[in-house]
């Protein structure tokens, strides 16, 4: 981007001050209870990807002892497993034309310099977003409803670990939970039931946490949720009187600090093959339990750089900045099975060939509901 003087709108005859308007997509998810920290995934990888390993859940062998046969007992094998995580590395830039200054009295470069921890916090908050989305679309590729598969989670019994179940709630799937598939506008099903007095509302929301993680449920959640979902809570009257300050966010919570609000308007549903979920199902929320996702920033070289070239426009010259970072965002309990020979990027990160389940499901952390 070439900093002008038509960029400064500069009217000669009123010449004022420039303020500085405020940003409104960025938000320091990272410090937050959500985000996490992972032995392993730290950057410190000689490639485009690391790789971390840990111990699965013993499944042990009990030997009930006896005092007449000599039989040896038979032993508990322990097993491990291991992940891939995947880097990625960014840059924006600005140049200006030197002379410019002259005009505008202004010089562009130095907004770009003090905005630079805004521009990066609000690009790290995308990639956030687009890595819950392509766990979601894995999950429903995974679910393959279309294609003979089991779909998603459908009743408590269901078990999420089975092959070609998808670890999703569709509200509006056939269910014996919920009921009959919805075919139109009259039958589809929302988060949050307005024909429910109450607590009732929210109903559909707790029979998905317990079809998901059965008994295996945790103390507190957050709530990637859209605006529209916020205000059919506030609607009901389910906002809590006491806000949470969680890093530096302050949370709105529901149902007495059980579940911590996210909203974004960022596009939370993902689109997936035709007939994975039923067509009412057209919004996804996220439930993710904290720790969800795991961040480590990337140190890159030359993180800011400044560049002249007296010569060009007539000896007039410009002068070029650019800032460089990279981090790694991990969900818990997947492994990346994407491109190991570039950067990721916020497309690949949202791609359900990306990401491939490494854990039981009751040990998932993230829970996309799908409904109205």
């Amino acid at each position: 981007m070439t900093i002008s003087n038509a960029n400064f709108q500069v009217i000669e005859e009123v010449l004022r001050q420039y303020t500085h308007e405020a940003y409104t997509t960025s938000k320091n998810i990272h410090t937050t209870g959500v985000v996490g920290t992972r032995e392993g995934v730290d950057g410190d990888s000689e490639s485009y990807i690391g790789q971390f390993r840990w111990y699965k859940p013993l499944e042990p062998e009990v030997n009930v002892m006896s005092t007449t046969d000599d039989t040896e007992g038979t032993m508990t094998n322990i097993s491990t497993n291991l992940a891939k995580y995947i880097k990625t590395a960014r840059s924006h830039g600005a140049e200006q034309v030197n002379v410019q200054q002259v005009l505008s009295r202004e010089n562009g470069l130095e907004k770009i310099a003090r905005d630079f921890a805004q521009t990066r916090m609000e690009d790290e908050g995308k990639a956030f977003y687009n890595v819950l989305q392509g766990v979601a679309r894995s999950e429903v590729a995974l679910g393959d409803a279309s294609d003979a598969g089991e779909g998603g989670l459908v009743d408590f019994d269901t078990d999420p670990d089975a092959t070609a179940t998808g670890f999703f709630v569709d509200l509006n799937a056939a269910s014996g939970v919920f009921g009959a598939a919805a075919t139109g506008a009259p039958d589809q099903r929302k988060l949050f039931d307005a024909s429910g007095v109450g607590a009732a509302r929210g109903e559909r929301l707790f029979q998905a946490i317990g079809m998901a993680f059965k008994d295996y449920e945790p103390d507190y959640m957050y709530m990637v949720t859209s605006p529209e979902t916020l205000a059919q809570i506030r609607a009901a009257n389910l906002v809590d009187e006491d806000r949470v300050t969680d890093g530096e966010l302050e949370f709105t919570t529901i149902f007495d600090g059980k579940f911590r609000l996210l909203p974004t308007r960022f596009t939370q549903m993902a689109s997936v093959s035709a007939g994975d979920l039923n067509a009412r199902s057209t919004k996804c929320t996220f439930l993710m339990k904290p720790n969800s996702v795991s961040f480590a920033p990337i140190e890159i070289p030359t993180p800011v750089e400044m560049d002249r070239d007296a010569s060009v426009y007539l000896g007039g010259g410009k002068t070029e900045i650019w800032y460089r970072w990279g981090y790694v965002w991990h969900p818990e309990g997947y492994a990346w099975a994407g491109a190991e020979d570039a950067f990721a990027t916020n497309a690949t990160f949202s791609a359900a060939a990306s990401w491939t389940r490494k854990v039981s499901a009751l040990n998932l952390p993230i829970l996309p509901i799908y409904h109205a």
